[in-house]
Order: structure tokens, then C-alpha cells, then sequence
């Protein structure tokens, strides 16, 4: 892991000629109700099984609701993965993009419980 990034940083890189993945590491019903667009989603358990598919990456940035459980994630990556480019968890999770969210699914019942987007 190459550490943190902020995501006004994340943003800038996502409209270079050469952005990185961007990792999503919730749960796929909270990702389906809001997410960075063009990001993956691999829920954190699955998490080692992605590394062989990131090398050779320009980069990759990983991404959780409050920016923790993240920094694991690149930990993770980080240590398998032959990413050419940097391994960063994304500072403050999605609690801090103010960017354009995607949804993939209508938004879930009053009653979210953990899998909520953010």
C-alpha cells in the first residue's frame, strides 16, 4: 500500500488518459445503491482473489464507507498484486466523495441495516 488519497485527487486521476480501478469493498446490494461510477465492486472478503486480476494496473484506489476497512483492502492488494501504479485507499471513504454517484438498484427499505451505502 502506497497510502492515502484524497478524493478530490481520486477525481482528477479518473479523468486522466490513465485512471485507476477503483476498488468498492462493500457489500454488493449497498454498491448497487450508490457508488463511484466506473468502480468495481469486490466485497472485502473476496478481496485477495481480485489481486491477480490488478496486475499490471496503473493504479488502483480502494474505497469503504468511512475510509478504514479500506486501508486494509490496499494492504492487501498491495502485497499480492504486481500493480504497476500506486495502491491507495481512498481518505475518508465514500463519506467524503461529493463527486457524481452511480445507482445501479432503486434504493432499499427504511431498514438497511449493514448493508447501507455509506
Amino acid at each position: 500500500m502506497d497510502g492515502e488519497i484524497d478524493p478530490d485527487e481520486v477525481k482528477q486521476l479518473l479523468k486522466s488518459d490513465d485512471p485507476p480501478r477503483v476498488v468498492d469493498i462493500r457489500a454488493p446490494g449497498a454498491f448497487e445503491r450508490g457508488h463511484i461510477p466506473g468502480s468495481e465492486n469486490v466485497h472485502f472478503p473476496q478481496v485477495p482473489d481480485l489481486a491477480s486480476d490488478l496486475a499490471g494496473a496503473a493504479g488502483v484506489v480502494t474505497v469503504c464507507p468511512h475510509g478504514q476497512a479500506s486501508v486494509n483492502a490496499a494492504r492487501l492488494i498491495g502485497a499480492a498484486a504486481g500493480v504497476d501504479g500506486r495502491v491507495e485507499s481512498m481518505r475518508g471513504g465514500l463519506t467524503a466523495w461529493d463527486g457524481a454517484v452511480e445507482q445501479t438498484a432503486a434504493r432499499a427499505e427504511a431498514d438497511e441495516g449493514p448493508d447501507a451505502p455509506f
